[in-house]
């Protein structure tokens, strides 16, 4: 199916031709049936910043909690900078790959620094900022300034490989590029006046110019919708319809091509849940990796099969637990990897060095957790000792 879509596939020209012909029908179509998002509500560069990052391999239904609670202690820029790393981390837990959050509050101490505590406007000064790829400076610049530039992702590449009957790999970076080059082209107005701006009414189908702020959101909120990649597509419900290529062919449910990701490496670990006097042991991650700079349970390669072999791993390292105890097995998927673990609770008569011990509340309340962690946190409080620890030197 794919190799004869292939012989078939269209032009650039005629991408060209067949988006400007369905761009009006897709933003009247937003027009009347965009979702309501807190983010859409008195939008500001900030706001789809925070958002943007946020939903960044994430579902919108779990984003929405977080992004509340999230501009209620960071309403603009200038907090976000000034905050500790720590606040910025925990209001994160949970949402996962925390290189968005540190990224972000760099991109927020840039902006205080260099730019008067705002983001920049255009999208070349955008892409320079810590954590803003292609797709999240197009978002900013088209969405909150009309930049005439385009915001392609996963959801955008979907509705176009319908649109156009494309069976090519949408993860191929050529079909990116064509893509934002087929979307930046529709922007432009033969007459070579500037796009029109978000607040003017939305263009006719006689009219030569696209609004990027109008466009790209429309074709984003269809391809999360309508057009989504699980279960089939609302084609009866799509404003692209008659003019869709998959559609006529009937390959919309074959559409887009994406070829096999890499296998995710399968890793055993042992997940250390230290105890001293009611108080629980974190260590801060240093090595270069996943969760890098990141607070968790101390862990070590490999699987540990028993209590007994729990408690010889730990007196080879010096370590004299008053008793172990396995507290069973737990699995984390990160995109690339899979870790399978093991848990043990040890306690301890003394705090060992280089290790930070906490409270219930504070591990609450204070550090971030990582999810991979999750199945030994929920465990913290019936299973922390209440044996005096020894004073810490």
């Amino acid at each position: 199916m794919a190799e004869r879509l292939a012989e078939k596939s269209m032009t650039e020209e005629e991408r060209l031709r067949l988006l400007l012909a369905a761009a009006p029908s897709l933003i009247a179509w937003f027009a009347e049936n965009a979702r309501v998002f807190p983010w859409r509500k008195g939008r500001t560069p900030y706001m789809v910043l925070v958002s943007e990052t946020m939903l960044q391999q994430t579902r919108i239904e779990a984003v929405l909690k977080y992004y509340d609670r999230f501009m209620r202690a960071f309403p603009t820029l200038g907090d976000l900078a000034r905050a500790p790393e720590e606040k910025v981390l925990k209001l994160w837990e949970g949402l996962g790959y925390y290189s968005r959050a540190r990224n972000l509050k760099k991109t927020a101490e840039i902006c205080l620094r260099e730019h008067g505590g705002e983001l920049p406007e255009r999208f070349d000064e955008l892409r320079k900022l810590p954590g803003i790829g292609d797709y999240s400076a197009g978002a900013i610049a088209s969405l909150c300034f009309d930049e005439a530039v385009p915001a392609v992702d996963g959801n955008v590449l979907r509705v176009l490989a319908r649109l156009f009957g494309d069976a090519r790999d949408v993860r191929l970076p050529q079909v990116k590029k064509e893509a934002e080059r087929t979307i930046a082209a529709l922007f432009r107005n033969p007459s070579g006046e500037r796009p029109k701006s978000p607040a003017t009414p939305a263009p006719s189908a006689k009219e030569s110019s696209i609004s990027p702020a109008r466009f790209n959101e429309a074709v984003m909120e269809l391809g999360e919708t309508l057009c989504a990649p699980k279960g089939k597509p609302q084609c009866g419900l799509c404003p692209l319809k008659d003019v869709c290529a998959a559609h006529a062919a009937g390959t919309e449910e074959q559409l887009p091509f994406r070829s096999a990701g890499r296998e995710r490496v399968k890793e055993e670990k042992t997940v250390w849940v230290l105890t001293c006097g009611g108080k629980t042991a974190l260590e801060k991650r240093t090595e270069p990796g996943l969760l890098h700079g990141m607070y968790g349970f101390p862990m070590t390669a490999g699987k540990t099969e028993s209590t007994e072999e729990a408690e010889e791993k730990l007196l080879a390292r010096g370590i004299v637990p008053l008793r172990v105890e396995a507290l069973g097995a737990a699995r984390h998927v990160f995109t690339h990897k899979e870790w399978l673990m093991q848990g043990y609770l040890a306690e301890t008569a003394a705090p060992l060095p280089g290790l930070n011990y906490v409270t219930a509340e504070e591990l609450e309340k204070t550090y971030a957790l990582p999810a991979a962690f999750r199945a030994y946190k929920e465990q913290i409080r019936e299973i922390a000792a209440q044996a005096p620890c020894a004073s810490r030197q």
